[in-house]
């Protein structure tokens, strides 16, 4: 098989990881501007991409860079549910736009049916939990059951909610992996409804984020190992660059297996996001199982093999490693998406 990006593939890697390298100002604009935004989208919804490997290719050189951008969370996850409602997304596209899902729930953990936020008519009253991107959305979208019970796929439906309506409140705060999420408060509050059968919606958008979650993840990793590589190179100790030990070059050569074990999930996921909903989820489980073990080993080696200067917020593997651990949290950790797998195998 040929695993060789395509002409405008890697047209657009190369455009972006420049752009990345040399980014100052004002970011968002920039990427924009050159189209990796509307890559994210195909051409029904006003884009140029949208496939799996689009997605696994913008968010991998994401995290490559040394930046905390919350793309998945104001761009690619609400947008791409809109779009897929038929929704017009050219805001989001063209960077003067910003949006926010608003669906987890302390209750539900990772449980994607799990709404308790209820709905009487278009009035909205609940709370929700961890939403990335909220204080700086300029609409939210939120997730409210209209009837069932709070573990039933259906009877949920979406609204477009404006983040100053009345009987709304955002309490942000800051993430250990850089960025803001903030707890909603609803109370009443009016929103203007979008559909009320929104789980297969709520479902294909999310795995579109868990896809592009782990592809951040491997980019990340890739610095990381990069970093930890040219430390061994010219850290001497006894007169010769550390990297010559025996064991440490053991180390790292059990840490590039890894990452290439990890880039194979990648992958595959990347080429299963358009594939039926079961046969989707249950590679993009694997693939989130696999990248949480596999980052966990990566920040921990990487930061013990730089030793005390790996752990200081000065130095950019610090930085890496948070992003790469906290990652495991997003869209399900390692546990909940090995029972997933288990499950859907079942």
């Amino acid at each position: 098989m040929n695993f060789d990006l395509t002409e405008e593939r890697q047209m657009l890697q190369d455009t972006l990881r420049r752009f990345l390298a040399e980014a100052q100002g004002d970011v968002w604009s920039g990427l924009a501007e050159l189209g990796v935004i509307a890559a994210l989208f195909s051409e029904e919804q006003g884009g140029f991409g949208g496939a799996g490997f689009d997605l696994a290719l913008v968010f991998e050189e994401l995290g490559r860079a040394d930046l905390s951008l919350p793309l998945i969370d104001a761009v690619l996850v609400p947008g791409r549910l809109l779009a897929g409602l038929g929704e017009d997304v050219s805001g989001l596209m063209d960077g003067t736009e910003r949006l926010a899902l608003a669906h987890t729930e302390a209750n539900g953990r990772y449980d994607l049916e799990w709404v308790e936020t209820r709905a009487d008519g278009d009035r909205l009253s609940g709370e929700k939990s961890a939403v990335i991107a909220a204080s700086t959305a300029d609409r939210l979208i939120v997730s409210a059951r209209h009837s069932g019970a709070p573990d039933d796929t259906a009877g949920i439906g979406l609204w477009l909610v404006d983040p100053d309506a009345p009987g709304l409140t955002r309490r942000s705060y800051a993430l250990a992996q850089g960025g803001e999420a903030a707890d909603i408060s609803l109370s009443d509050t009016p929103g203007t409804r979008l559909t009320e059968e929104g789980f297969d919606a709520l479902a294909d958008t999310m795995a579109a984020g868990l896809l592009a979650q782990t592809a951040e993840t491997l980019g990340a990793m890739e610095t990381a190992l990069t970093m930890t590589q040219d430390y061994l190179g010219t850290r001497k100790q006894f007169g010769r660059p550390i990297g010559s030990f025996q064991a440490l070059s053991h180390r790292m050569v059990d840490l590039m297996v890894a990452q290439e074990q990890a880039r194979s999930a990648v992958i595959l996921a990347a080429a299963h996001l358009d594939h039926p909903a079961e046969e989707r989820d249950r590679v993009l489980s694997a693939a989130k199982n696999i990248l949480g073990r596999t980052g966990q080993l990566v920040a921990e080696e990487t930061i013990q093999l730089h030793g005390g200067i790996g752990m200081t917020d000065e130095y950019a593997l610090s930085r890496f490693a948070k992003r790469i651990v906290m990652a495991d949290h997003r869209f399900g950790d390692t546990d909940h998406h090995m029972e997933r797998f288990i499950a859907l195998g079942l």
